[in-house]
């Protein structure tokens, strides 16, 4: 049962950015250029946002594993709103300069999320498998044990509430990245708005939203159960959602093509009417 309910939170976490992108695709005649950019955005991000959390684990106190949750909420979230945010900038001002519209940002943001989802879909996947090795041979631990006890002890600990976990609760990972998703088009949108209103503060907006509600996910994270957090997670889903629409009616809509205008009509006074006794004549019935 549990190695079914995986399988399907690691499929699940994998098919849903595909199914949105042939969604928004067919329904907006949108080009799979944008999604697959979305997508290069991300990991041009993570270029920086790595190395710059490698960095700062070794120079901020209380960013370590067993640190400061709140330091690292906040330091997290902020090197991901940075280096997200700005990658997502300097893709659509140098490589997608064509697209400036709301429906195109949603194929963006899908492309950018989707990356990330599908990524965590495959480490899903992996770790399915890996966990299984280890069910099926215990001693596959053994090599660890030399190594480091408290390391075999918490791998160990892992293993067990790995496979003690309820059933419901191996789907979270793909419900939190729909919830995810929504979040990431949500800062697409915001972010289309430099180029839509010509303001770069939009870039801030999109800064502050997503380091807010990266560092809201690891608190709650840190302090509830799981299905509370994602609770959690899910209203700032359902906010960045009705951002989504909010921001909708500014996008530039395709110029209609102009239907040709009727002729204007001429005015009585302007007609001159002048019939000839001899026209007169001619018009009047004669029966034959």
């Amino acid at each position: 049962m549990l190695i079914t309910a995986y399988s399907l939170n690691a499929l699940l976490m994998f098919l849903i950015p595909i199914f949105l992108g042939i969604f928004l695709a067919r329904n907006y005649q949108l080009s799979w250029r944008l999604f697959l950019f979305g997508g290069a955005a991300f990991i041009l991000a993570q270029l920086f946002h790595l190395p710059l959390n490698a960095l700062l684990t070794r120079i901020v106190p209380g960013l370590g594993a067993d640190g400061n949750i709140w330091v690292q909420a906040i330091t997290l979230g902020f090197t991901a709103a940075i280096t997200e945010e700005l990658a997502r900038y300097s893709i659509l001002r140098n490589n997608l300069r064509e697209a400036r519209s709301w429906k195109q940002a949603l194929m963006f943001g899908a492309g950018h999320g989707g990356f990330e989802t599908m990524i965590l879909g495959i480490l899903a996947a992996l770790t399915l498998v890996n966990m299984i090795v280890i069910k099926n041979n215990p001693h596959s631990l053994d090599s660890l044990a030399a190594l480091d006890p408290q390391k075999l002890a918490l791998v160990q600990q892992q293993v067990s509430a790995f496979w003690s976990a309820p059933w419901y609760l191996t789907l979270m990972g793909a419900v939190e990245r729909v919830s995810a998703l929504t979040i990431q088009i949500s800062l697409a949108v915001i972010v289309m708005q430099i180029f839509l209103r010509k303001n770069t503060h939009w870039l801030w907006l999109a800064v502050g939203w997503h380091w807010f509600v990266d560092a809201v996910s690891v608190l709650s994270a840190a302090h509830f159960s799981i299905p509370l957090t994602e609770l959690i997670i899910g209203v700032l889903a359902v906010t960045s959602l009705t951002i989504i629409f909010y921001l909708r009616p500014i996008e530039p809509e395709e110029a209609d093509q102009a239907s040709p205008e009727p002729p204007a009509p001429v005015p009585l006074d302007d007609l001159h009417f002048n019939p000839s006794p001899d026209s007169l004549d001619d018009s009047r019935y004669t029966p034959s």
